[in-house]
């Protein structure tokens, strides 16, 4: 027994319905699924990190990161629908962002005023240097799911040297969350076979009811589900197949994404942008 934490990538043992949703995503195979997941995590890491650092007055270098991203998003052929869909995760940030940023800098000139709120050029400035970080951000990660396998991904980490309690944490995540899931769906199921049809306000006290009871059957099934494991050998750690080295094409997708990052970077520091 090795002492990783990943498994063999060819071996598919995540949820079918995450690869059957993750597959409509994609159009046909692209340039980036065939990529190693290390290149591809390092890449759009990194490419957050200086989307992050960047400026919040250089707001072409926001749109340059973007076309970047939309750019590699074609490589790979990705559904703009399915983009779309799991963009909207930044919404509640950026309604947050919106309600409260603006108002709480008054430095600046106003622009609204309307009793106790006012809105500054300066909060303005505020939130939108939050939410167009937090949209790229978010951009890049859904490119690197949607084009890599969660096996792959978990891989990679691990030949990342990614601390082995956060990668186990991320796996078993991964899987328990499905299988709380369809714990759910068959006590909704239940209910709904037994003529359950409350109105919205009485749905309160069964929602609490079927929340504990999915606790419980949930930290059951998980003890159940460890105990096989560790009769099957498990110690802690997934056995590894065998190492394989990045290829030419990983090595040019990494070098070309985080040369075009440093560049706009570099315009952006230099006021060009």
């Amino acid at each position: 027994m090795t002492s990783d934490v990943t498994m063999d990538p060819a071996v598919d043992v995540g949820s079918p319905t995450v690869g059957t949703a993750r597959r409509r995503a994609v159009d046909s195979p692209g340039l980036l699924e065939r990529l190693d997941a290390r290149a591809k995590i390092l890449g759009f890491v990194i490419f957050a990190v200086v989307v992050v650092t960047t400026p919040a007055h250089a707001g072409w270098a926001f749109v340059l990161y973007g076309l970047t991203l939309v750019f590699l998003a074609a490589l790979a052929r990705l559904s703009p629908l399915a983009v779309a869909k799991r963009l909207l995760v930044v919404v509640p940030f950026v309604v947050v962002v919106a309600v409260f940023l603006p108002s709480y800098h008054q430095e600046g000139r106003a622009i609204l005023e309307w009793g106790p709120l006012r809105v500054t050029d300066r909060g303005l400035l505020v939130f939108w240097n939050a939410a167009a970080k937090a949209l790229l951000a978010t951009f890049g990660m859904v490119i690197l799911g949607l084009t890599t396998h969660f096996q792959e991904l978990v891989h990679g980490l691990g030949r990342l040297h990614v601390p082995r309690v956060f990668v186990l944490t991320l796996s078993f995540m991964h899987r328990y969350s499905h299988l709380f899931l369809e714990e759910s769906r068959r006590m909704q199921r239940a209910m709904q076979s037994r003529n359950y049809q409350p109105t919205w306000l009485g749905q309160a006290p069964a929602l609490g009811r079927m929340l504990g009871s999915l606790f419980l059957r949930s930290y059951s099934r998980g003890e159940r589900v460890y105990v096989a494991m560790v009769s099957r050998g498990y110690e802690g750690t997934f056995p590894l197949a065998g190492d394989r080295r990045l290829r030419a094409s990983d090595v040019v997708f990494l070098a070309c994404l985080l040369a075009a990052a440093a560049a706009i970077r570099t315009a952006a520091a230099l006021g060009s942008l």
